[in-house]
């Protein structure tokens, strides 16, 4: 393999302490920004609405559609370029006929903008009931992953590394979602694939130390006092390894997120996010919890 990093003796476990108030405070900052946001900000994938998305002749105002739309009674619309500047997407609430809401739209702007002709790219609807038993699969895809991770890491290691992984990664969900909600990005069904993948990604980083945690802990003659030294060699052992996957997997995200267009964009950020702060969390949460506890029950 590949490796940036030979022989180091990094001290990382050593800063842990420091680590766990950086943690707590960005998870207790993305809980906060969920609660004032009265939680993550769904699109029509979950919420139900009408989406319309128009392409321009010429490059469009986005204040010219909404004093448009809000003069014909649409002043909840949410207005935001799509792509390019002359291609926009507009997000309102139900009509009593996708049809009829579409074509009272696309009159509006027409008559407001009789100089730059449009043509409709896409008109979608969904509704509350399908929304929210969207949310509620969500959900319970979520829940279910984190049960069958915790077997899984209780069957192969201990309870002890099983805690410290599904802590691991409960840190790395919630502040992606916090992410989203301070910036108010809106949370799609692709979203929630991006973050079933960053559970994924971030249990796979963190298996790696585990196993070679498990390693050293049969081999070594230490006694439990050297446990802490221990475990920080092992990360250290594993750095090489997760500095090369990381990179090179966030390398091709950030392609993904400046020339994968529009739609992927938020897709993207939610990978790029989830694989900083999944890396950090497999070296100083995951690993610190183990070491913690198992230095209490020593």
């Amino acid at each position: 393999m590949l490796q940036f990093f030979k022989d180091t003796n990094l001290q990382l476990i050593p800063k842990r302490k420091v680590t766990y108030i950086l943690s707590a405070a960005v998870v207790l900052l993305s809980i906060g920004s969920l609660i004032l946001h009265g939680g993550p900000k769904y699109n029509i994938d979950f919420t139900g609405g009408t989406t319309i998305q128009l392409k321009f002749q010429d490059p469009v105002e986005i204040q010219d559609i909404r004093a448009a739309l809000s003069a014909e009674g649409f002043k909840d619309s949410e207005i935001k370029h799509f792509g390019s500047l002359n291609e926009i997407s507009i997000h309102t609430g139900l009509g009593h006929s996708l049809k009829e809401l579409s074509e009272d739209i696309e009159n509006v702007i027409a008559q407001a903008l009789p100089e730059n002709p449009f043509i409709v790219q896409r008109v979608e609807q969904v509704g509350p009931k399908i929304g929210h038993e969207l949310i509620i699969d969500a959900l319970l895809a979520v829940f279910w992953a984190m049960v069958l991770i915790l077997i899984y890491i209780m069957w192969r290691f201990e309870f002890k590394f099983s805690i410290g992984a599904i802590t691991a990664l409960l840190h790395d969900v919630i502040i992606t979602l916090g992410i989203f909600s301070v910036f108010e990005i809106e949370v799609s069904a692709p979203i929630i694939a991006a973050v079933l993948t960053i559970v994924g990604y971030s249990l796979n980083d963190t298996i790696v130390v585990f196993d070679r945690i498990r390693e050293n802990l049969k081999t070594s003659k230490k006694s439990a006092g050297d446990l802490a030294g221990l475990i920080n060699g092992s990360i250290n052992e594993t750095l090489s390894r997760t500095v090369v996957t990381s990179g090179t997997t966030l390398l091709i995200v950030l392609i993904l997120y400046f020339f994968g267009g529009e739609v992927l964009k938020s897709f993207a950020l939610a990978i790029i996010i989830g694989i900083v702060v999944g890396t950090y969390s497999s070296i100083f949460v995951a690993s610190p919890i183990v070491l913690d506890w198992k230095s209490k029950k020593a």
